[in-house]
């Protein structure tokens, strides 16, 4: 799984950064992506990567300011454009399916498949076969959610060696061990899928906030995260503002993140009144209360690793 960060910034774009959009690369036989938030021009970013947008599957939106939703019609339409007809799921806040029907309408667009709204509550959002979505409301001046993606464990590899070993040929008796079965052998020995199976492979927890001042439900969203994605719209001498605004600092960020025992900090959103060089100034910040810490740019990818395959924190940038 990688996490592409297609806008960082907050409030309005500048030269360098775009503002708020999230993409979540799925695992591989998944071949999918998953879009949190989509401010203006996420469309134009995920076209600096190797995300398609026939690919993108859900979209979950935090809350309707325009900094994460003026993208989303043009998402919406460009994907039916680039040949995309599975249904979409489009989760958000009261107000999401009412705007964007009456902006697709009143502009005469046309899509070739089938949104699925979801108006968000707090609780379970989403599920299926592998993955768990839950939502918090955060405490911002509008509505506003953070997710929680907590992917299911995976069943153990097969010790195909000792199957060998033993007789058992590939084909449905392996399928049948792999399920949690078991069989005899023409011997009468009984086989146990948990004899001959690998420890269950571990899911991967991510939590992707939507814009928020300290509250209770961020340490609900970030217990125990792989990655938590923080807002940091200001640096730690400006509470005040933060506060003011609905907004966090980089130290209530690092905060939160120490308090839900994260293994990966990453701050994003942050005021315009920074620079990079300022950016990197934040995530110095937060360190100084939890490591690792990521500031990203714009298009960095952060690969979100199984806790058993994770090394050190790399990330790459486009």
């Amino acid at each position: 799984m990688e996490l592409w960060f297609l806008g960082t910034g907050a409030g309005r774009p500048v030269k360098d950064r775009n503002v708020t959009s999230i993409a979540l690369r799925m695992p591989e036989d998944r071949g999918t992506f998953w879009l949190f938030d989509s401010g203006e021009g996420s469309q134009h970013q995920l076209m600096k990567t190797p995300l398609k947008l026939s690919r993108l599957e859900h979209i979950f939106i935090t809350h309707m300011h325009g900094d994460h939703t003026f993208g989303l019609p043009g998402i919406l339409c460009s994907r039916a454009f680039l040949g995309g007809t599975e249904p979409l799921k489009l989760f958000g806040p009261k107000g999401l399916k009412e705007w964007v029907e009456l902006t697709l309408g009143m502009t005469a667009s046309h899509l070739s498949y089938e949104i699925e709204y979801y108006e968000v509550t707090e609780g379970k959002v989403f599920e299926d076969d592998s993955f768990i979505v839950e939502a918090a409301p955060m405490q911002h001046r509008v509505e506003c959610y953070g997710y929680r993606i907590v992917e299911k464990p995976r069943c153990g590899r097969l010790k195909v060696e000792l199957l060998r070993e033993w007789g058992v040929t590939p084909g449905p008796d392996y399928g049948k061990l792999k399920q949690g079965g078991s069989l005899t052998l023409p011997d009468g020995r009984l086989v146990r899928s948990k004899d001959v199976t690998e420890p269950p492979l571990p899911g991967r927890i991510i939590a992707i906030l939507g814009d928020t001042s300290p509250c209770p439900a961020v340490g609900v969203l970030a217990k125990d995260a792989d990655v938590l994605v923080h807002e940091a719209t200001f640096v730690a001498a400006m509470t005040d503002k933060a506060v003011e605004y609905g907004h966090s600092t980089t130290h209530q960020a690092a905060q939160a993140a120490r308090d839900a025992g994260v293994r990966q900090l990453v701050l994003t959103h942050f005021s315009t009144r920074y620079n990079d060089e300022e950016v990197q100034y934040c995530a110095s910040e937060a360190a100084e209360i939890h490591t690792p810490v990521l500031a990203p740019r714009d298009l960095t990818m952060l690969p979100v690793h199984r806790r058993e395959l994770m090394g050190d924190t790399r990330y790459k940038e486009v």
